[in-house]
């Protein structure tokens, strides 16, 4: 290979680096600076002021709220789906792992519909839900079903694959020396699949405190009643508080980030574990 073939080489790594770095510094680096730019361009003073409306409180607590539900439920869920799936073969396991997915192909907005077509006063379940003095669209347990939903597969497609590669050898081991069901899987399930469980968590938490579309359809987005905290910012930013919005947005780029470095964290352990 002549010198002049080397040297034309050598720039195409560069240069696809350079247009790699380029896309994210347009679509994520610059958005994500600017939003911590515009929260503190008037001092400190003004944000924590904005952070301690009524208003924000209200939009983070009902956000925590609807974490603290939906993430357990998730949990319970992905675990019983990836212990079904992965220990079990049955007819309609491609159907299962395709209706587990869903959410991912599923428009959020598309999914907040369906479910004011189920359970709105016009939809299948509406009438009889009406007569029982029941709300579930524009209430909490509306916007939990929507959280639940868009944040379903997580945990379960971070466990199967871990099950699958674990085997059913310690397992039947276990139960061979007198083990029940329950200890098998706390004593040896468990900690075979603690860290896809771990990275199953931290993206369920992620996705059900950042969800907008679906739970903007079925929340009605009311202010200090059916509003979380991505709704907040966006109604903020509609009525001109933009420091109160970017204030908020910080907040949930601070998520973003926590998310990051503790999934970097749970890769970092689970590559240390594999080479051990």
């Amino acid at each position: 290979m002549t010198t002049d073939k080397r040297q034309k080489q050598s720039w195409v790594p560069a240069l696809l680096i350079g247009i790699a770095i380029a896309y994210l510094a347009l679509v994520q680096y610059i958005p994500a600076i600017n939003v911590f730019v515009q929260a503190f361009k008037k001092g400190f003073g003004p944000f924590i002021s904005n952070l301690t409306r009524p208003e924000f409180l209200h939009a983070a607590w009902l956000t925590l709220i609807l974490a603290l539900i939906a993430v357990p439920l998730n949990t319970v869920f992905g675990l019983c789906a990836a212990w079904a799936i992965s220990r079990h073969k049955f007819p309609g396991r491609a159907i299962v792992l395709s209706i587990i997915d869903l959410p991912f192909s599923i428009s959020p907005v598309v999914a907040g519909l369906m479910l004011v077509l189920l359970y709105g006063r016009q939809g299948w379940f509406g009438p009889w839900l009406q007569s029982q003095n029941i709300q579930i669209i524009f209430a909490l347990p509306g916007m939990v079903l929507a959280t639940a939903f868009v944040s379903m597969p997580f945990v379960a497609r971070e466990v199967i694959p871990v099950l699958e590669e674990f085997g059913k050898d310690q397992e039947e081991a276990a139960k061979t020396l007198g083990a029940n069901d329950w200890q098998t899987f706390w004593r040896v399930t468990l900690p075979s699949i603690r860290w896809g469980l771990l990275y199953g968590l931290i993206l369920t938490n992620a996705r059900a405190m950042g969800e907008f579309g679906a739970v903007s359809v079925v929340s009605g987005n009311i202010g200090n009643t059916t509003q979380s905290l991505p709704l907040f910012v966006e109604e903020a930013y509609k009525q001109y508080e933009t420091e109160a919005a970017y204030s908020a947005a910080v907040l949930l780029a601070l998520l973003a980030v926590v998310t990051l470095v503790l999934k970097e964290i749970l890769e970092r352990k689970t590559r240390i574990k594999d080479v051990e």
